[in-house]
This record gives C-alpha cells, structure tokens and sequence, in this order.
C-alpha cells in the first residue's frame, strides 16, 4: 500500500428516526474511534438549509468534536468563505486553536454551501466570490502575528497561524492554492470530474510559501467498507439514494438501504447522474476497498485521503472506517 494519511470528511448527517443532536454526538464518537484508529484529521463542511446536515455552524461543531478528543486534527472542510467576513472567521478559529493548540485546520471554499434563497437569508452577495482570492490573503494576515501599528488585530487569532487550506472541485482552486503555496484539497467525492486536471495544475504550477514548501494533495473519495462485497453494496444504496434526491432537487433524511437500487432511480438519465457524481467511490469488502484505494493512490499519488463512507447505522459506519483503517495498516 503507498503510503499516505487517512483523514474523514464529516457532515453530521440525521438518519430517519434520528435526531439532530444524535448525529452531531455521532460525529464526535466518529472522532474518538478515529483517533485509536490512526486516522489524521476529521473535518466538517459548512452546509446551510440541508435537513440532514447538521454542520452549518461550522465552528461549533470543530468546538463540540475536539472537546471530545485529544490527538486528532480537526477543522473546516471547508468554511465557504464567501458566506463570512474574514476578520470574523480569524476570531473564530482563532479562538479554536487557543483552546485546542496544534490541532486545528482551516479548509476554504469559494462556493456559498446552499441555494439562492439561502444566500439572500445569510445577507451574502453572490458577488463575493469574486473576492476569494483577496479575501484568503486578508484571512491569512489576520491569523499571522500582528505588526507594529496595526490597528485592527484577531482576537484571538493573530499569531495563532491557523494552517490555511484551499478546497475546490475546479481549477480555479488549483491555481490559487499553487499560486498562494497552500496544500489543496479536491472534492472527488461529489465533484470528480476535473480531479486529474486540477491536481496536475496544482503541482506544476505550485510556489513555495511560509506554510509549504512543496504541494501537498489531500482527494476526497467515498469509501464504504463492509466484511463482504455484498453487505457494502447493500450500505452504499443509503448515500446513492440521498444522491438521487440532490439531483430531484429534494432534501431527504438518511434513508435505510434498500435491496435494489434499481427501484428508487425513475429514468436513465437520473442514474446517469448520480453515477457520474459518484465516480470515485470504493465499495467492498477489505480485499476491494484495498484494491480500489491502491488504484486511487496509483493514479492521484495523493499526500492523503478523505473518507467519506455515509451509511445509514451508526454502528455499521463505524465498522467501515474502522476496515478502511485495518487495509491501510495492512492488517
């Protein structure tokens, strides 16, 4: 097995019958079990009016998880930066690292995490985006020592030197994080279209900065891992079926897995889709996970991995990471 860190992609996801409250305590069970397991960081996204997204308050829940844990890295996968002024994201993960030092990651993206409506709830203008690039530079002085004279200094924040981290799904990330010197992270596990593209822009074009001096490549990949091939693929129909619904336009709890996939998609067109958005997934038991985490390795010769493996039973998705931890080991 190539070597590379193993990391979790977590969205704090309510199961039917669930509740709010269950499934952010779950996150946090998610990270001591990940800490024994030698995975390296749980991150959580910032997503906004998903009724199965328990994340939104993106600080909150890195505060709630690292509360609970003692080794594990834990961050923003990302903080949609658009969606804040820099200076209060400074504060905010400033403060997390003065309360958790050395353990604190801060992923940016470009993308609002929600729809127009939402948007306009938030008092953000789509136009912010455009102001990404400035606005990382602004975040990043704002998290470094304050300098002589400076009249508007983090709280805590400056000085903490929050290691940056920018996200995407396109090239426009590519370039900016090569261009800023920062470790890039892509959004294969929705999003894997431009995944070998963007990653060969990121490396050739990268620059070194205060933060690296070499690119660093974090993939984001679905991997759900059962003792059988059968038992996973049953466990996958869950996340396929909340796919299916993002692509009717619907926002459904996490649903049981079904015996048959076939019976929930309504047109070809549909599968198409869902199956294209979930292009770089692994499903299986050990001997496949490992199969298809070496293929992935090979072909993205990625620094590290995050795993998102959305099961439906707590218990069961525990089990998966906990495989996908033992055929990294070898074990």
């Amino acid at each position: 097995m190539t070597l590379a860190e193993l990391s979790i992609l977590e969205l704090g996801r309510v199961r039917q019958g669930g509740t709010r409250r269950a499934a952010l305590d779950e996150a946090r069970t998610l990270a001591q079990h990940a800490e024994n397991w030698g995975y390296k960081r749980l991150w959580v996204a910032e997503h906004h009016n998903i009724q199965t997204v328990t994340t939104a308050a993106t600080a909150l829940v890195i505060a709630h998880v690292a509360a609970g844990t003692s080794t594990i890295r834990v961050g923003a996968g990302g903080i949609m930066l658009p969606n804040h002024a820099p200076y209060v994201i400074a504060e905010q993960f400033g403060t997390l690292e003065t309360l958790f030092p050395g353990r604190i990651d801060l992923g940016l993206g470009r993308a609002p995490g929600t729809d127009p409506l939402t948007l306009r709830a938030l008092r953000r203008d789509p136009a912010n985006a455009d102001n990404f690039p400035q606005d990382v530079l602004e975040l990043q002085a704002f998290l470094a020592p304050a300098g002589p004279g400076q009249r508007i200094e983090a709280v805590p924040g400056s000085g903490t030197n929050v290691p940056l981290w920018i996200l995407g799904s396109s090239l426009f990330g590519a370039h900016l994080a090569a261009e800023l010197g920062l470790p890039y992270g892509f959004a294969s596990h929705f999003a894997p279209g431009a995944l070998d593209q963007a990653l060969s822009v990121y490396r050739t074009r990268f620059k070194p900065s205060d933060q690296r001096d070499r690119p660093y490549a974090l993939v984001g990949v679905n991997i759900i891992a059962a003792d059988t091939d059968e038992e996973a693929r049953f466990l996958a129909t869950s996340q396929q079926m909340s796919f299916t619904d993002l692509v009717r336009g619907g926002r459904k709890l996490t649903q049981p897995p079904i015996t048959d996939i076939e019976t929930y998609w309504t047109n070809p067109r549909e599968k198409a889709q869902v199956q294209q958005m979930l292009a770089c997934s692994i499903v299986g038991g050990p001997a496949t996970v490992r199969r298809g985490i070496e293929d992935l390795l090979t072909r993205t010769q990625a620094d590290e991995l995050m795993i998102v493996s959305d099961t439906f039973d707590p218990a069961r998705r525990l089990r998966s990471f906990e495989i996908i931890a033992e055929v990294m080991r070898g074990a």
